[in-house]
């Protein structure tokens, strides 16, 4: 064992985590000990963990950390949302937010620091893709928002201490499919007993359309599972979401079929950005009805449709509360469950798509949309921007 740097056991899933207790000279027993510790008690200091031998403490003071990525800023919304910017190293900073409802709070984290996939109508896909995040920082979002929310409202830690967190989607910064291992890896902890203990069907992982890596979710972990869809047709999606030149709708749509087969629940989630005058007429819904009602391989499916959250420069509106409800007609009268998703935390830009941070422009995207100017409006051709998926 490498014992030049000290291991940060929040970087280790329960398999290693067990691996890891071994080559300390520990039993396995010892891991699921260590586990309910840092995740259901929400510990830091070995010192304090009781009841392990006082020479396994020690092995672990000398060679183990336990550390989650510093809190830079913390801001509430008027209407409860909470948003946390977190450093994780070199000028880079990921934000997590977690949205209070009356019988859940949900959680959304960030895989990635910027975002590779560059779908248009999403700000944080303009500040380009940094580095993935480790399995350790990954789940220490979830590691610092529990006993955080716990800590504000003087509730004990521990297994019987309510639960702050219900819901844990991955739909923050970053694709969590081109980060597959570290996003599994904290999947595993948020779905261990001894960990987080949370159900698949409460936990999502949400995709532009990484097709191998759909297929590959099905087999080590399948949680429930949202796509960011936003068109109709390959034609549109080529232009919102770039992953669709690469992986086509039939592609995705055969790809979310054979998902079903392992998934939690009995349905895809399809999230919509409702782009004004972009993807949002009645053609484009019964586009949408013809491709997930497909007679012979119908994709079983709910919609969720998400009023576009506008940021500078996008160039795009929101569409009317009165276009929604109509494009919503369409895929209900077609047997469809379509639900409009309410904006939350727009005044501290938590909302879907405003997830930015602090986070190095180190592709040069700033420099590339400033010489964007002929797609603005008034150049004859319209601009497209994508917003990240988030609860």
């Amino acid at each position: 064992m490498d014992m030049t740097s000290p291991t940060n056991l929040l970087d280790l899933d329960p398999l290693q985590l067990v691996k890891y207790c071994g080559e300390l000279g520990e039993k396995p027993f010892r891991a699921k000990q260590l586990q309910r510790w840092i995740h259901q008690f929400g510990v830091s200091d070995f010192g304090d963990m009781t009841d392990l031998a006082k020479s396994l403490r020690s092995k672990l003071a000398d060679n183990a950390i336990i550390a989650a990525p510093a809190v830079i800023s913390d801001h509430i919304s008027t209407d409860g949302t909470r948003k946390w910017l977190l450093d994780v190293g070199q000028g880079n900073a990921v934000e997590t937010v977690f949205i209070p409802e009356e019988n859940r709070g949900t959680l959304c984290i960030s895989t990635q620091a910027g975002c590779a996939v560059n779908c248009l109508f999403c700000s944080t896909g303009k500040q380009g893709f940094n580095r993935n995040l480790t399995v350790g920082e990954i789940i220490g979002q979830l590691w610092m928002a529990e006993f955080a929310l716990r800590a504000s409202k003087g509730i004990p830690s521990g297994a019987k201490g309510e639960r702050q967190i219900s819901n844990v989607v991955l739909m923050g910064m970053g694709e969590p499919l081109l980060n597959f291992d570290a996003s599994v890896g904290a999947l595993k902890l948020m779905l261990d007993d001894n960990a987080y203990g949370l159900s698949r069907r409460r936990v999502t992982v949400s995709s532009s359309g990484v097709v191998p890596m759909i297929d590959r979710l099905s087999q080590e972990c399948p949680v429930a599972l949202a796509v960011s869809l936003h068109a109709s047709n390959d034609a549109l999606r080529d232009r919102l979401v770039p992953m669709n030149r690469k992986h086509t709708l039939a592609d995705l749509m055969a790809a979310c079929r054979r998902y079903l087969e392992h998934a939690p629940r009995d349905f895809i989630t399809f999230e919509y950005c409702m782009l004004q005058d972009v993807n949002d007429s009645d053609a484009h819904a019964h586009e949408l009805v013809s491709l997930v009602k497909n007679k012979a391989n119908p994709v079983s499916c709910k919609f969720n449709l998400i009023p576009f959250n506008p940021y500078p420069a996008s160039g795009l509106r929101r569409s009317s509360p009165a276009r929604v409800q109509a494009f919503a007609q369409i895929l209900i009268d077609a047997g469809i469950v379509t639900t409009t998703r309410k904006t939350r935390g727009e005044d501290i830009d938590a909302a879907c798509g405003q997830l930015a941070g602090e986070v190095q422009d180190r592709t040069n995207v700033l420099g590339r949309m400033a010489k964007m100017k002929e797609y603005q409006p008034g150049s004859g051709m319209k601009t497209f921007t994508i917003r990240e998926e988030r609860a």
